[in-house]
């Protein structure tokens, strides 16, 4: 009898996931082979992709690491040919490098905006449109968004928000554009706040000032954190730099 877990196996499928190097990006990675796809393992920080891949192979699939900044088309490129080459076609894309900062906005340059937008947005485009051109009907995109793109947390971080609101219109136009044409859904997830690498270098007394906003109340955090490699101390900011910046790329 076929159960409803069955109805989601991924058997035969292959899933590119980016920001494969820690926190979302592994456990999305390892949830996708245990439900038996192969996996396309993609991160700036490529030293760290080999410890995702043993968490794949460990699940019984098939796992290639790639070396990719997804802000340059050209490796967004690379990434889907290396997949292709390797496994002869991708089914699942799951758009998650990001970039996370908090820079006030009278101090922000051009530069540090720049950076997250063309990592969060723009390179969830490239990826998106190299697998587009290759993805058969049925397939599926799902890009990473933020509850920071529907509300603020109380952080200045106007080009985290921003890069995340537009990822939400950019999953609107692809799926309008996608989904009908040629088959291939396209759908984004907005996370809100659990514990992880990224959340560690938040404020100190920043969550706890957040709790009340959480209608159900503070949650345990120790059994909940995602995997990562230890995180770096928090420097301190100047009047250029950020309260804190990390990469899930």
């Amino acid at each position: 009898m076929t159960t409803v877990l069955d109805r989601f196996r991924l058997d035969g499928k292959v899933a590119i996931v980016t920001g494969a190097s820690s926190g979302l990006g592994v456990a999305f990675a390892k949830a996708l082979a245990e439900a038996g796809a192969d996996l396309v393992l993609a991160a700036r920080r490529a030293e760290r992709l080999d410890a995702t891949r043993a968490i794949v192979e460990q699940a019984g699939r098939r796992a290639i690491t790639v070396a990719a900044d997804v802000a340059r088309p050209e490796s967004a490129t690379a990434v889907v040919e290396a997949a292709i080459k390797e496994f002869g076609h991708v089914d699942v894309l799951v758009n998650n490098a990001g970039k996370g900062t908090a820079v006030p906005a009278t101090r922000e340059t051009p530069a540090q905006f720049c950076e997250v937008i063309d990592i969060n947005l723009n390179g969830c485009y490239w990826m998106a449109q190299a697998c587009g051109r290759v993805m058969a009907p049925g397939s599926a995109i799902i890009n990473i968004a933020s509850a920071a793109a529907l509300a603020s947390g109380g952080l200045p971080q106007a080009a985290y928000s921003a890069s995340k609101a537009g990822l939400i219109g950019l999953t609107r136009d692809l799926a309008v554009q996608w989904t009908g044409r040629k088959g291939i859904r396209v759908t984004a997830l907005a996370p809100g706040y659990f514990p992880s690498e990224m959340t560690e270098q938040f404020p100190d007394g920043y969550i706890d000032s957040q709790l009340p906003r959480v209608p159900a109340g503070p949650a345990t955090r120790k059994s909940s954190r995602l995997p990562s490699s230890s995180s770096p101390a928090r420097p301190a900011a100047t009047s250029r730099e950020p309260l804190w910046s990390l990469t899930a790329a």
